[in-house]
């Protein structure tokens, strides 16, 4: 079998334990960034399966007309938005997608989502640059003790987020959804009075909200208008939760003050082509919030058992089961 592995920028996947599975088979992998969907078709035309890497790139009913060849998409992780899964049907393409959750209460998107806030409230990207070009201290950081932490969505990562908050000795309150806020009710945490309160009163607000249809937009430019000037706002979930140009235009008028941000609407980002990035309150990185080498273990450990079970004939995972039955 021909396997294509696109947009695999770290060179990840020969490096983990289940990369040597795939021997015999032809693997062809893929480390460059890019948007253009004729790069799509280049890298995979003549491949009979696709590995996609989380949901880095769109892969929409145009490119996938124009790869006859292809039979078999295993797609790392459940999230599959990115994915014209009912094309996929209709040309014949089988696809798996799977799970790669560990057990741990603290993710690596929580990790960052830290490092993140800490790094803005103290400022250290900008003062590292300075002691690096010669000089010493010029800004004064914010504690974070005593200020109050605001969770939007107390799910597995929202929930881990918050606890470390809590140790911080920080006022953690929480919004989401009714089930999301019986749970943060449920380990001892605030709930918020109102929207407004919560969107009004957090020093930090830090998003974990999963990129769906109901969430697309959710957090409005009036949500970020209540933001006091000397808030901040933290995105590590998916950049369409914030309505489209709300927190650009938000950082303009100074409501939240500083925003940290792990994702954007088109990735990957090249050339520096997004306004955040000329932002002097904002502090981006080029969504990190799983790239560790233990996340890629699980990621392709579940990419490859999809990709061998189809060879063996014996899919699993399968998010169009109408093609099984037509055989």
């Amino acid at each position: 079998m021909k396997i294509s592995v696109i947009h695999d920028y770290a060179d990840a996947l020969r490096k983990t334990r289940a990369f040597p599975k795939l021997q015999g088979h032809e693997v062809i992998i893929y480390n460059d960034p890019y948007t253009d969907p004729v790069r799509v078709v280049e890298q995979v035309k003549g491949s009979d399966a696709l590995l996609l890497t989380q949901q880095r790139v769109v892969i929409t009913r145009d490119i996938l007309k124009q790869l006859p060849g292809l039979k078999f998409i295993s797609q790392t992780g459940r999230n599959v938005s990115h994915l014209d899964v009912k094309a996929c049907t209709d040309l014949g393409i089988l696809v798996s997608a799977g799970g790669h959750e560990g057990k741990s209460p603290y993710t690596v998107t929580g990790e960052l989502a830290w490092a993140l806030i800490l790094a803005s409230m103290r400022n250290l990207p900008y003062e590292a640059e300075q002691l690096k070009n010669g000089h010493w201290h010029t800004t004064a950081g914010t504690r974070l003790n005593g200020r109050t932490l605001g969770i939007y969505a107390f799910g597995r990562i929202g929930s881990g987020v918050a606890r470390v908050g809590r140790a911080f000795g920080m006022n953690v309150v929480c919004w989401g959804r009714e089930g999301s806020l019986a749970n943060a009710k449920a380990e001892g945490f605030e709930i918020a009075a109102s929207r407004e309160a919560f969107f009004g009163n957090s020093d930090i607000i830090s998003l974990h909200l999963m990129s769906n249809d109901a969430t697309r937009g959710i957090v409005t430019s009036a949500d970020l208008a209540r933001m006091k000037p000397t808030a901040l706002l933290v995105n590590t979930s998916r950049a369409p939760i914030i309505e489209e140009g709300a927190l650009v235009a938000a950082l303009k008028k100074g409501r939240p003050g500083f925003a940290a941000v792990d994702v954007f609407e088109d990735e990957p980002v090249i050339n520096a082509n997004h306004p955040l990035l000329k932002m002097k309150n904002a502090l981006c990185t080029p969504h990190l919030g799983y790239n560790v080498k233990d996340s890629y273990e699980g990621i392709y450990a579940g990419g490859v058992e999809q990709l061998l079970a189809y060879a063996a004939g014996k899919p699993v995972n399968v998010l169009n089961p109408e093609l099984l039955e037509k055989k």
